[in-house]
């Protein structure tokens, strides 16, 4: 087995060049992508988006809407920025293709 290669620099310092710095990476910033209750949006629709676009089971997105029709505002989802506004925009284009004024936004968690 070889020995790492050394170096000695002009402090007369032994470095070893087999170790390398590692930058410590930090997860990516987390966004949520919330859904607003308006009087037009049919709820059947908003369960549809909350399967769909973000997977959830049937009775998942059914709490969810709920949520979203009592509170005024409820949460799709947690993602990386790229991932929710990704989603974000989604959800803006099926509810223009339905003709519903569904908002959907997003903010950091």
């Amino acid at each position: 087995m070889s020995r790492p290669k050394t170096h000695q620099d002009d402090n007369n310092v032994v470095l070893d060049r087999a170790k390398k710095a590692v930058p410590k990476l930090k997860p990516p910033q987390l966004f949520k992508v919330l859904l607003h209750n308006d009087d037009y949006t049919a709820m059947d629709f908003v369960v549809a988006v909350l399967e769909t676009v973000f997977h959830h089971t049937e009775s998942s997105a059914t709490r969810i809407m709920l949520n979203i029709h009592h509170n005024g505002l409820g949460i799709a989802g947690v993602y990386p920025a790229d991932i929710a506004e990704t989603k974000v925009k989604k959800v803006t284009e099926l509810a223009k293709e339905a003709q519903y004024p569904l908002l959907c936004t997003m903010e950091p968690e």
